[in-house]
């Protein structure tokens, strides 16, 4: 489990496998976390990839209905990916949004 499934679940098209990126998260969401995350975070969660994909890591995405992230109804793609660990889904894993470093600096 953790950062080896997560890497293989983004690169099993490499082996031929065709899933598409809802069920590659679904079972990432499921599967790689205790207790499981709820699969109506799947979409925010690739919602959050295409934005930090797209170098907007500090895009607000739209939680699901009853789900908070530090008592707002959004959260920034660079936490979703982050508190998900979506980053085998991002293109660049070392890429930081200058907003996720003024974040983290603000909740210290």
């Amino acid at each position: 489990m953790g950062n080896n499934t997560a890497n293989d679940l983004a690169n099993l098209s490499e082996y031929g496998i065709d899933i598409s990126l809802e069920q590659q998260i679904a079972i990432q969401l499921q599967s790689n976390h205790y207790p499981p995350i709820p699969l109506s975070m799947v979409q925010p969660c690739i919602d959050a990839i295409n934005a930090y994909n797209e170098n907007n890591g500090s895009l607000e995405i739209e939680m699901p209905e009853g789900v908070f992230y530090k008592g707002n109804t959004t959260a920034p793609a660079w936490a979703i990916i982050d508190q998900h660990h979506l980053s085998a889904w991002c293109y660049d894993e070392d890429y930081i949004d200058d907003a996720w470093l003024n974040e983290d600096e603000d909740s210290e």
